[in-house]
C-alpha cells in the first residue's frame, strides 16, 4: 500500500524536472551563477594588481587596459559597483532557486515531512514547520552554490589570472558603473561620511593617548642619566606603527641613480662623488628601474678598461613598495626578503623615491652617522632661537627635529605634503612669490627664494611662548 504513493511522488519529481518552465529556471540560474563568478572574481583581479602590472599595461596601450587604467582612478566607485551588481544577482539566483525546489519540492511534500515531525513533537505547529523545512532546503542550496562556485572558486582563479580577468571584465564594468551611477554615487558619499567622522574621532582619541603616553615616558625616564636621548627612542617606537613610507622616504630628485647605458668610467665618477653602497640602475628615466648595483661586486673589476660590461652585475630584485604602506609592515619585509634598499612608487606606478633600513632605524633611535656622512644632514640656518632658513625640499619631520618640535605638530594642515615646501602649498594653495609670508597658529612662514617650479627657501618664526624640547641640530 505504501509503493503506490511513493511511486507517485517519483512521477511527479520526474514530470517537474522536464517542465519548461524548470528548464529555463535552471538555464537562468546557471547564467547567473556565471555572472555572479565574473563579478566577484573581478573584484579580486582589479584590487590585487601591482604598479608594475599598471606600468606594463600602460605601456601596452590597447583598449582594455585603458578601460582598466580609467577605472583605477575611481577605486571606491568601482567597488561600490561590484557589490552592487553582486547581490542584484545574488537576489535573483536566491528567487530562481526558490521557485525550481518549489517545482521539485512541493507543498504535499513539505506538509507530509512536517506531519511526521510533528507527530513526534506535538507541541509544534504542522504549517511553520513545513514552511521552515522549505526555507532551510533553499536557503542551504542558495548558500552552497554562492560560497562555492560565485566566490570561493573565482576569486581563487582571479588571484593567478587578475591581469587576464581585469581586461575581459573592463568593458563590463563600465557599463554597469554607468548604470548603478545613481547607487554607487549615494553608497561612496554615504560611506564617506562616516568615514570621516570615524577617522576624525579617532584621530583625536590617537592624538590623546599619544600625548599621555609621552607625558608618561617623560615622566619614567626624566631622572636616568641619558633621559633625553631614551625618552627620544621609546617615543619613536610609541609612533613606529604611524608612519607611513613616504614621511621617510628620500624623494627622486635627491635619488643618486645610474643610466643603465652609462659607461664604466662614468660609473666609476659616480660612485666616487656618491660614497654609497647601493646604487639604483635605470633605463632612460627613473620610472623604470632595472635593478640594484652593489658597489661591492665591483672589488674584483677595479682594473677592468673602459669597455667593460658592468651591467652584468646588476641585481634585478628590485623590490617596490607603495608610499602609503607603513614602515613597521616594511621593517618585516625587509628582514624576509633579506634586503635594504626599495624604490618607492606612487599611486601612478611611478617611481617617487628610494627608502633604506637605515631611513627605518633612525625613526626609533635617531640619526645614525658613519664616517663617511656629513657632519650636517640637514641643510638649514639658524638665525636666532625662534627663525630658522631650510630648503624647501627639507622633510617635515626633520624641521620638527631642528626646532625641537614634535613631528606631528603640523599633522592637522600638512595634508598630504612631507616637505616645508608641501606645507606652504597646503597653506597658501597654491606656488607663492618671494617675500610672501602665511601664517598658522603664531608660527611664520616666509618664502626666501622661489622658482617657476618649487619653493627654494623658506623662514619659518617659531612663537614666543612656546614649549619645545632642546634640538641635538641647534
Amino acid at each position: 500500500m505504501e509503493s503506490e504513493p511513493d511511486l507517485f511522488l517519483l512521477d511527479s519529481i520526474f514530470l517537474a524536472a522536464f517542465s519548461v518552465s524548470t528548464l529555463l529556471a535552471i538555464v537562468l540560474v546557471i547564467l547567473l551563477l556565471a555572472a555572479s563568478a565574473l563579478i566577484s572574481s573581478s573584484e579580486v583581479a582589479f584590487f590585487s594588481l601591482t604598479p608594475n602590472d599598471f606600468k606594463d599595461l600602460e605601456e601596452e596601450n590597447s583598449a582594455s587596459s585603458n578601460r582598466i587604467i580609467q577605472l583605477k582612478d575611481k577605486p571606491r566607485r568601482l567597488l561600490a559597483t561590484i557589490l552592487i551588481s553582486n547581490n542584484f544577482i545574488n537576489v535573483a539566483i536566491a528567487l530562481v532557486l526558490d521557485f525550481i525546489f518549489r517545482q521539485f519540492i512541493t507543498e504535499a511534500m513539505t506538509d507530509a515531512w512536517a506531519e511526521s515531525i510533528c507527530s513526534l513533537m506535538t507541541f509544534l505547529d504542522a504549517a511553520w514547520v513545513s514552511s521552515a523545512i522549505h526555507f532551510a532546503i533553499t536557503v542551504g542550496a542558495v548558500t552552497f552554490l554562492l560560497v562555492l562556485f560565485g566566490e570561493v572558486m573565482p576569486k581563487v582563479y582571479a588571484k593567478v589570472n587578475n591581469v587576464y580577468l581585469a581586461k575581459l571584465m573592463s568593458g563590463t564594468l563600465l557599463i554597469l558603473m554607468r548604470i548603478f551611477n545613481p547607487f554607487s554615487s549615494l553608497l561612496v558619499n554615504g560611506t564617506s561620511i562616516i568615514e570621516n567622522r570615524l577617522a576624525s574621532r579617532s584621530q583625536n582619541g590617537n592624538q590623546a593617548s599619544r600625548e599621555d603616553i609621552d607625558k608618561a615616558i617623560d615622566l619614567t625616564v626624566k631622572d636616568q642619566k641619558h633621559a633625553k636621548e631614551d625618552s627620544d627612542i621609546l617615543k619613536g617606537i610609541v609612533k613606529f606603527g604611524d608612519v607611513a613610507v613616504k614621511q621617510i622616504m628620500r624623494s627622486r630628485v635627491d635619488v643618486m641613480a645610474v643610466d643603465f647605458k652609462a659607461s664604466y668610467k662614468e660609473l666609476i665618477k659616480l660612485i666616487k662623488e656618491s660614497g654609497y653602497s647601493r646604487i639604483p640602475v635605470y633605463d632612460e628615466d627613473f620610472d623604470h628601474v632595472t635593478g640594484i648595483l652593489y658597489v661591492k661586486d665591483l672589488l674584483g673589476h677595479l682594473q677592468e678598461g673602459e669597455d667593460f660590461e658592468w651591467q652584468e652585475l646588476i641585481r634585478t630584485n628590485v623590490f617596490y613598495v607603495p608610499e602609503a604602506k607603513k614602515i613597521d609592515d616594511l621593517l618585516r619585509e625587509f628582514q624576509q626578503q633579506r634586503l635594504h634598499l626599495a624604490i618607492v612608487v606612487d599611486e601612478y606606478g611611478g617611481s617617487a623615491g628610494i627608502v633604506t633600513l637605515e631611513d627605518i632605524m633612525e625613526e626609533i633611535i635617531g640619526d645614525i652617522r658613519d664616517e663617511f656622512d656629513d657632519e650636517v644632514e640637514v641643510d638649514y640656518r639658524k638665525i636666532d632661537d625662534y627663525n630658522y632658513i631650510f630648503e624647501g625640499k627639507t622633510l617635515i619631520n626633520d624641521v620638527c627635529r631642528v626646532i625641537g618640535m614634535d613631528t606631528t605638530t603640523f599633522d592637522a594642515v600638512r595634508g598630504d605634503s612631507d616637505s616645508l615646501a608641501g606645507l606652504v602649498l597646503e597653506l597658501k594653495g597654491q606656488i607663492p612669490k618671494k617675500g610672501i609670508e602665511v601664517d598658522w597658529e603664531d608660527f611664520g612662514f616666509k618664502v626666501v627664494a622661489v622658482n617657476k617650479r618649487r619653493i627654494e627657501e623658506i623662514r619659518i618664526t617659531l612663537p614666543q611662548n612656546i614649549e619645545r624640547r632642546l634640538s641635538d641640530h641647534a
